[in-house]
């Protein structure tokens, strides 16, 4: 009697729909919010196009790195699987682990209700609905990723263009239809009074959140056709493309508003739209928003549960979590506990609070999912993989160096919220060790 032959992942991602996960990964509602918080800290239009064009280049850095894991390692799980094998599975696990108790799905449920306040904005209806409507976002969603990566895809790809649409009219409206400095002007903004290490550092931190998620791309590698050569190429044009768009529409918010008007308006996006078309133009970014944030939110439903899947697999967590679908191919339990947790978050009100604890995580496993580069390069030897990252190690230090630099200034900050971060993080140690205790023989 044959045993059963166990279930894999489908390869059914080309090169356009992973680029598509890469733009609808890092492409949320921060390029429609954060340039007014990076022009407000440093006051000058230089500095704020400066600023972004630094955090493209460390984007790019990152997306180098990346690459090169992928294009070595293409496995579930991504940084996971890289981490556990360069500096064990107690690397892998504390990420994983921090992805599903918060960092994932903390973002789902925020960025669910970002969609939802846009969503009601637009809609005209009550408030109250809010709570319900992220929720029902997230429920759709979940049902979407369970029955297949391939139409989770299409969603996605729709989902991306539509977003990439909305900012192409922002773009046009900025620079082509609007005069410089259009819309009431606003007051001279004082120069800044710090440092420059401190005055870049600061402006960065929001910059470099809005350019974040390229990674998550990598989680689904084992779903991708030809994985080695098609990764790489995914994140090199994906990020690279995201680059240009946020350097255009600052310059953009710029042309239209002035440094003083975008450090000052609470609604950039909205507030160029309106010099060129009034209310019709908010109404029209405001699309734009819902079609970007729901995108974005479908990016996280769809590859994070590959992370806990894979931990699974390793036996550090319950055992329906590694199993897939016979006929749909996705880890069917992973996805629904991701969904169910995310909207106990959302009505918990608590996703904010537990995202402000551990957001400078998301940048400690950055620097450590880059080093992980000079272990594989040195356990490989002579093998070459289809990609290697250019400039490495100096690219590799420079972004590791980068990631340092947010956790820094994060925990400077707020030393409050990392310690209460850092506690949420060593939480997920006896959780590894009773894990560990059962793969241990009896």
């Amino acid at each position: 009697m044959t045993a059963p032959t166990e279930v894999g992942y489908a390869r059914r991602l080309g090169l356009f729909s992973a680029t598509m996960l890469v733009i609808g990964g890092i492409i949320g509602s921060g390029i429609f919010i954060n340039p007014a918080v990076v022009a407000a800290r440093v006051t000058t239009p230089g500095l704020t196009l400066g600023v972004w064009a630094i955090g493209a280049a460390v984007a790019l850095l990152g997306a180098f790195v990346f690459a090169e894991l992928g294009a070595r390692r293409p496995r579930a799980g991504g940084g996971y699987a890289y981490l556990r094998e360069a500096f064990g599975p107690l690397a892998g696990f504390l990420y994983a682990w921090a992805l599903l108790l918060i960092m994932a799905t903390g973002a789902a449920a925020a960025v669910a209700m970002t969609f939802a306040g846009y969503a009601l904005s637009l809609l005209g209806w009550s408030a109250d609905a809010r709570q319900p409507l992220a929720a029902g976002a997230i429920v759709a969603l979940t049902l979407l990723n369970i029955v297949g990566v391939r139409p989770a895809a299409w969603s996605q790809n729709l989902f991306t263009i539509l977003k990439l649409l909305a900012i192409a009219a922002l773009i046009v409206a900025g620079l082509v239809l609007v005069g410089p400095v259009g819309g009431t002007a606003a007051p001279a903004l004082p120069p800044p009074t710090a440092s420059w290490p401190l005055l870049i550092g600061g402006a960065l931190v929001p910059v470099l959140f809005a350019f974040g998620g390229w990674q998550q791309t990598n989680f689904v590698a084992e779903e991708m056709i030809a994985p080695e050569r098609n990764l790489p190429r995914a994140l090199v044009i994906g990020v690279a493309a995201v680059a240009a768009v946020y350097l255009l529409v600052n310059v953009a918010y710029l042309r239209a508003l002035g440094v003083a008007g975008l450090a000052t308006s609470v609604a950039p996006a909205a507030d160029t739209m309106a010099a060129v078309a009034g209310p019709a133009g908010r109404t029209l970014i405001t699309a734009g928003i819902v079609a970007s944030t729901f995108g974005f939110l479908n990016v996280v439903l769809l590859v994070s549960p590959r992370v806990y899947q894979a931990m699974a697999r390793d036996g550090l967590f319950f055992a329906s979590f590694a199993t897939l679908h016979p006929r749909w191919r996705t880890p069917v339990t992973a996805i629904t506990f991701q969904g169910i947790w995310a909207v106990l978050l959302v009505y918990s009100g608590t996703y904010g609070q537990l995202l402000d604890y551990v957001v400078f995580a998301d940048w400690i496993f950055f620097g450590l999912t880059a080093a992980t580069l000079f272990v594989l390069r040195r356990r490989d030897g002579d093998t070459l993989p289809t990609y290697r990252a250019p400039w490495h190690p100096v690219s590799t230090l420079l972004f590791i160096a980068a990631a340092a630099w947010v956790v820094a200034g994060s925990i400077g900050t707020n030393p409050g919220n990392a310690l209460r971060g850092g506690g949420l993080l060593l939480l997920g140690v006896p959780v590894y060790l009773y894990w560990q205790a059962r793969l241990r023989p009896t």
